[in-house]
């Protein structure tokens, strides 16, 4: 569980060292991926999938501090659900580089289930492969996680967020997951807080196993609490 999304540079990078053919999840309002070429606002938080894409090489100039850092996933190689909010340059090379989406738009359109549908099959269709899932919480409506730093109303409910975890889990497949940009110091209420670490939470839990009608053990049914 993390802060700004810019923190997916070393997780993806880190992760992507250990098993290079992996794929990417991303859930976000946001598509983050603006050069520092693109950028009208100059915050890293909205780069960090332009410095890991290898389509991107050349394109980034240098940046003092990320000298390290080597592209190492393909476009091919991440989906995006939840977008809302997407600048013209992101939206150019979205295009250019034919990267699979989905907005919100499609998501009412088709439903979360075959968003997902669509997303495994894309990802892991031709082989099995790990999976990384960067999950921004402004991907959610901001109802659900007040207490984050770029909200977009419009966002995933609740209900999506964790079909999202549950599917991910069932492939078997999960190996990296960054929660991304919980800031408990913005929320304006005790209770923003509270509502947006506890959803943070929950989504965590739900790629781990956690099950909405329950995650009991076989054995439990025959030895219930005394």
């Amino acid at each position: 569980m993390e802060g700004p999304a810019c923190l997916a540079i070393g997780s993806i990078s880190g992760h992507a060292k250990v098993h290079p053919d992996l794929c990417v999840i991303w859930v976000d309002a946001h598509t983050d991926i603006n050069t520092p070429q693109t950028t009208t606002s100059g915050n890293l938080h909205g780069q960090p999938v332009s410095f890991l894409l290898k389509e991107l090489k050349g394109k980034i100039p240098d940046v003092p501090g990320f000298s390290w850092v080597t592209p190492c996933i393909s476009a091919k190689d991440i989906v995006y659900i939840g977008l809302r909010d997407v600048d013209p340059g992101e939206h150019y090379i979205l295009k250019t580089l034919g990267i699979k989406y989905f907005s919100m738009s499609q998501v009412d359109k088709l439903g979360i289930g075959k968003v997902m549908e669509e997303t495994l099959s894309y990802l892991l269709g031709r082989k099995k492969r790990p999976i990384h899932l960067s999950f921004d919480v402004d991907g959610l409506d901001p109802s659900f996680t007040p207490a984050t730093g770029t909200p977009v109303l419009g966002g995933l409910s609740y209900r999506e967020g964790l079909y999202i975890t549950e599917e991910i889990y069932k492939t078997g497949l999960l190996s990296g997951l960054d929660i991304m940009e919980v800031n408990p110091s913005l929320g304006k209420t005790a209770e923003d807080v509270t509502r947006t670490v506890n959803t943070a939470v929950a989504l965590t839990l739900a790629c781990f196993g956690a099950a909405r009608e329950g995650s009991h053990k076989p054995i439990d049914y025959f030895n219930p609490p005394k």
